[in-house]
């Protein structure tokens, strides 16, 4: 029987990042990344489980060369780092758990053996003495959170030696005991300079050359944070939102630049994407653009939100409307914005309602 790899990517910095910030957020935030490491599998490796902030790869009876080993741990460094970088460059919420995620880390730990297999409700694991070494090799005594290490067994393997050195590797003998057995391994320490990662651009900000076509302000008994998520939360838009049939939205994604959603109204679509504009030095705004609607080419609608204490804030709802066409001009004089602007108005009353009662004011 041929042996087999076991490969597993492991996120550092988990368990203090989710004990220590938002829960919803930092589950969102995991998640992304997930995805991310499972997408980046370029080498056909089962998915044997997900290990909360870690992903067990396998693949059975067959181990990949050097090359390739080193190819995809390349690639699944560079896939995490893009998208902390993109989490990072359109961050729009200030909790904890968006603005610590940057300074999560990876570490990918390999070993291979001869696998043995259990099935449990149909779903079939490798189970052994392999799969115990390498789930103890993750508690190693690497002074990084950020490497590869590779186990005695496999790098005599795959052919590679303590002294292999390239502009993103290099490798250095480590060793650790557990259970009385010393269990010997290759790490190299990444350094993420030496990654390819994309140019990711600053996302424009929105630049208008006339005043909103109307404001709201009201004052909000909650915090800035608290406010913010009710408004970027979409599972809950429609607590506060009139005629709004369903939210369609990617439910696994802490919602940023970038971002988009579908609202359904009367079985007709409105499509959003988050948008942003210059605002004061401390405020925060969340900002959405639709060219869904009939009568209007354009919506832009901006929250901009000024903390006043640590659980009050001032929001400011400014509304942007486009037309281009005479018809479509008259129109909106005559009858869309009294509509809109009314049904703006009552939204945003209904959202102080919803937050005051959401938060037991």
């Amino acid at each position: 029987m041929s042996k087999s790899l076991l490969f597993l990517p492991d996120i550092s910095g988990f368990t203090e990042f989710v004990q220590t910030t938002e829960v919803e957020h930092s589950q969102h935030v995991i998640s992304e990344l997930l995805e991310v490491l499972i997408a980046a599998n370029t080498e056909e490796l089962q998915l044997a489980e997900i290990e909360g902030d870690a992903l067990f790869f396998y693949k059975e009876n067959e181990i990949p060369s050097l090359e390739r080993l080193l190819a995809l741990s390349e690639h699944i460094f560079t896939a995490f780092y893009n998208h902390l970088k993109l989490l990072e460059k359109n961050r729009i919420c200030p909790c904890n758990a968006c603005s610590s995620a940057p300074k999560l880390q990876l570490k990918i730990i390999a070993h291979c053996g001869d696998l043995q297999f259990l099935t449990v409700q149909n779903n079939r694991k490798p189970f052994g003495s392999q799969v115990i070494e390498v789930h103890r090799l993750m508690k190693n005594s690497v002074e990084s959170y950020n490497y590869v290490l590779f186990s005695k067994e496999l790098t005599e393997n795959i052919g590679l030696s303590g002294n292999y050195q390239s502009k993103l590797y290099d490798f250095k003998k480590g060793n650790d005991t557990y259970d009385g057995k010393q269990l010997d391994y290759l790490f190299s320490v990444i350094d993420n300079s030496n990654l390819k990662l994309k140019p990711f651009l600053t996302v424009n900000k929105v630049v208008f050359n006339k005043p909103p076509t109307f404001t709201f302000e009201r004052e909000f008994p909650v915090s800035v944070a608290n406010l913010l998520e009710s408004i970027t939360n979409y599972s809950i838009r429609k607590e506060w939102t009139d005629g709004v049939d369903k939210i369609d939205f990617n439910e696994n994604e802490v919602t940023r630049l970038g971002s988009e959603h579908v609202c359904v109204i009367n079985e007709k679509n409105l499509n959003f994407v988050v948008v942003t504009k210059a605002v004061k030095p401390g405020q925060f705004v969340y900002g959405e653009m639709t060219e869904s609607p009939l009568l209007i080419d354009k919506i832009h609608q901006f929250y901009i939100i000024t903390p006043l204490s640590s659980g009050a804030c001032g929001l400011v709802l400014e509304t942007y409307i486009e037309v281009k066409s005479p018809i479509k001009k008259l129109l909106l004089f005559l009858i869309t914005k009294k509509i809109l602007k009314n049904n703006i108005e009552k939204g945003m009353h209904k959202l102080f309602d919803f937050v005051k009662a959401t938060n037991n004011l």
